[in-house]
């Protein structure tokens, strides 16, 4: 079985922890504070932009970010997750001073593309740099808390800042980037002041880079990002738990994301639901959002991290559904019901996909795969929901979600529970015995073992995979 929610932590923070948990918060409320999210319509259309240009900026905007998550998750396995935070802090200091620079297609366009370069870089790190650094201080049962806070701050801030950026802009119209830009330069500080010692931890830190760069040398061997590549590709496929968790994940992202971001509108519109209050629906969503990320304990310990992740799909799933039966207040209702739930579950399927990693594995650029399924699936739903729109089908495009989210949980806990995964006590899995030849031992791990397992047969907190077959090697590799 897998292991309960954990009660508060009985463990002191060490200095250590404590830092990496407070620069942690700083970077991920400021990396995120965009200023411009609620008017960056408005403002490309005062710019001359038209309404086919600025959706196909978006629309390049989701394909860039699938593509830059690959070269990003492995670039941060290569340099370290501290390094990587810090680029994509000046990436995206950046990218919001384009269209500030060039108010024209291309400015926007670059702004848009940067934007996705900036976040893909930090995706995964940010996450794994935590989860390492407090793995590293013996303080990785308070990852949970402090992932879910680092997300209810950065959504509080939301809610305080953009009521603030109509009347910013009538003073000064670009105050909306320039004020994102330096958002984004303070998430730089933050990022510089992080220890080095949790850089180094596992996969990927800069001194972690440097002693099995000197051991491969020794061996004649090369330290290339494609290595990392394939080691993430045999991870999840010896893995069957670690592709579990984070096929239940999709769920959770693609409903949160189309319906916090493409259907908000169009659902409070079809329930004649102004656009004056809009804004106040948003804000109370967010602010619903925020005590879920802050407070996932308070789901108890009576059901394991996975079935709580399935239950919160499928709460998202039937508040959708529920929509269409309201009023007006019932919608409103409903959606800061979603928005809770989706707060409860971010964190909580977080540690879940930290917690499968294997040791030794290269995190970040797993991570980064993680992203790119929930985001290719979104992209997917995005054009379905387009279609579902432009015939006036809103109710069955909310019942079919609702459905389909319920298929695809049922075909999860069957494969949950077949003997195609079993699960140790450590909340890992192991799959069937491969039948070919092991691969050779990882010399990385040889020459930079990492922290020591907390359990017996456990490797860090996920427990060690299987080791891929060479014959899958050679398939798909």
């Amino acid at each position: 079985m897998s292991p309960r929610l954990p009660r508060p932590a009985a463990t002191t923070l060490t200095g250590t922890a404590r830092r990496i948990i407070r620069l942690n918060y700083g970077f991920q409320l400021l990396f995120n504070l965009l200023w411009w999210m609620p008017v960056f319509y408005a403002y490309q259309k005062a710019a001359g932009l038209t309404d086919g240009q600025i959706f196909g900026i978006q629309s390049i905007y989701y394909v860039a970010f699938c593509l830059f998550e690959i070269p990003t998750g492995l670039i941060a396995d290569r340099i370290g997750t501290r390094n990587c935070l810090r680029a994509g802090a000046v990436v995206m200091t950046a990218a919001n001073l384009a269209p500030v620079v060039s108010s024209s297609y291309a400015g926007f366009l670059v702004h848009f593309l940067a934007i996705a370069a900036g976040r893909s870089l930090t995706s995964g790190a940010a996450s794994a740099y935590l989860y390492e650094g407090l793995r590293a201080e013996r303080c990785e049962e308070h990852y949970l808390k402090a992932e879910g806070t680092a997300r209810a701050l950065g959504l509080a801030a939301k809610v305080l800042c953009w009521p603030l950026v109509g009347p910013l802009m009538a003073l000064a119209h670009p105050a909306p980037y320039v004020l994102s830009a330096v958002s984004a330069a303070g998430s730089l500080l933050c990022a510089v002041a992080l220890p080095r010692s949790a850089a180094s931890v596992g996969a990927g830190g800069s001194a972690s880079s440097v002693r099995t760069g000197k051991a491969r040398a020794a061996r004649g061997g090369r330290s290339t990002s494609l290595g990392d590549a394939k080691a993430a590709l045999r991870c999840i496929a010896s893995s069957p738990w670690l592709a579990l968790v984070m096929v239940q994940g999709v769920a959770v992202f693609t409903l949160s994301r189309i319906c916090q971001v493409n259907l908000f509108q169009p659902i409070l519109l079809d329930h004649g639901i102004g656009e004056s209050a809009h804004g106040g629906v948003l804000a109370a969503m967010t602010v619903a959002e925020a005590v879920g990320s802050a407070r996932p304990q308070w789901l108890g310990r009576r059901l394991t991290p996975v079935a709580w992740v399935s239950v919160l799909s499928l709460a998202l799933a039937g508040t959708l559904a529920g929509i269409t039966l309201g009023g007006p207040w019932v919608v409103v209702t409903l959606l800061c019901v979603f928005a809770a739930a989706a707060g409860f579950a971010y964190p909580i399927q977080r540690k879940l996909v930290n917690d499968a990693v294997p040791a030794g594995a290269p995190r970040a650029t797993l991570l980064s795969v993680e992203s790119i399924v929930d985001r290719a699936v979104c992209a997917l739903a995005a054009v379905a929901v387009g279609a579902y729109l432009s015939a006036g089908r809103l109710d069955a495009l909310l019942w079919h979600s609702a459905l389909a989210t319920a298929v695809l949980l049922g075909v999860f806990q069957l494969v949950l529970r077949s003997k195609k995964v079993r699960h140790r006590t450590d909340g890992s899995a192991e799959g069937p015995a491969p039948r070919g030849p092991a691969d050779r031992p990882n010399p990385e791990a040889a020459a930079d073992p990492g922290p020591p397992s907390t359990a017996p047969g456990a490797s860090g907190a996920g427990g060690a995979a299987p080791p891929a077959t060479n014959a899958w090697f050679k398939a798909v590799v």
